[in-house]
């Protein structure tokens, strides 16, 4: 099947685009720009374009720039890619969800700047943008017929390999949920140890934000041992499976990754690129899962 190479083009373009709403958004957020533009939304300060330029304008109006160019592609990739590929069973589907829930964390942002929110409720801001992403994502996968590429129309996944797959997909979008606490709850230093928040004693946490700094941890923890162990399984069940074999070696390497950038934050006291590296790795690592709960339904094995 040929497909167009603008619309290749179109997809990368959507893909690279999403990420730089994920780490723009995680960027406005660390530096505390939300009130860059005040309570003017879509203008900012009371303009279309501000002329009084400082760092948290800066910040924030570019990220709006972004969002705003960003999912006119969107847009775009999601209806050229339903009529070239909607024979693709999951096509329709990643085409709606890329573009429902692109416009639900721009709304939410929005709201967030006109009347404000509680932190509990901005901290899925970050989570739903990471679902548009991860659906851009996949379908850029299907666009560059990466499943036949791998031979994915062939694959075979047992029934343990499916529960810890779908298990640890569902738990990854709690333990970044959790990262996003932290970030707008402003608890990223409240403990200065790590792994404990105090190494010099072991006792439970003393107030919210130390719950919600290791109630982070704890989950993070987890899944790095569970991602851990479904990659020992299929590095002992799966070897002849080139899509499966690797994208959980890749997991495993990003998980590791997220857990460095993690702890350095700390050590580092919150510094801006180890932060934005740390979103960055949480990000390909949830679209890599969500391509990986998409491999689930290319399976043969009913056993």
């Amino acid at each position: 099947m040929h497909i167009h190479k603008i619309l290749k083009w179109l997809a990368v373009a959507s893909t690279v685009g999403m990420l730089l709403i994920l780490l723009g958004g995680a960027l406005v957020t660390k530096t505390d720009s939300g009130m860059g533009c005040g309570r003017h939304w879509p203008g900012c300060n009371g303009q279309l374009i501000p002329d009084k330029i400082t760092t948290e304008v800066l910040i924030e109006f570019s990220h709006r720039v972004v969002t705003g160019g960003v999912g006119i592609l969107i847009v775009v990739l999601a209806i050229w890619a339903w009529r070239a590929l909607g024979h693709v069973r999951e096509t329709k589907f990643l085409s709606t969800m890329a573009v429902f829930f692109l416009v639900l964390q721009a709304l939410i942002g929005a709201a967030q700047v006109k009347w404000g929110q509680g932190d509990f409720i901005l901290a899925l801001h970050f989570g739903i943008s990471l679902i548009s992403f991860a659906a851009v994502l996949l379908l850029t996968l299907l666009i560059f017929e990466v499943d036949r590429k791998f031979d994915t129309d062939k694959i075979r996944i047992g029934k343990t390999l499916k529960f810890h797959t779908i298990g640890v997909a569902l738990y990854s979008y709690i333990v970044i949920y959790t990262g996003a606490l932290v970030r707008h709850t402003k608890s990223s230093l409240v403990c200065k140890d790590w792994p404990l928040c105090r190494n010099n004693e072991f006792t439970l946490p003393t107030n919210l934000y130390e719950w919600v700094q290791m109630g982070h941890r704890a989950a993070a923890g987890l899944i790095i041992l569970w991602i851990l162990i479904i990659a020992i399984h299929v590095i002992r069940n799966y070897k002849e499976q080139r899509a499966i074999y690797w994208s959980w070696i890749i997991a495993l390497i990003l998980v590791l990754c997220q857990a460095c950038t993690g702890m350095l934050i700390v050590f580092t006291k919150l510094n801006l690129y180890i932060a934005l590296l740390h979103s960055l790795f949480v990000s390909l690592l949830f679209g890599l899962l969500c391509y990986m709960v998409l491999l689930l339904s290319r399976s043969r094995l009913k056993i």
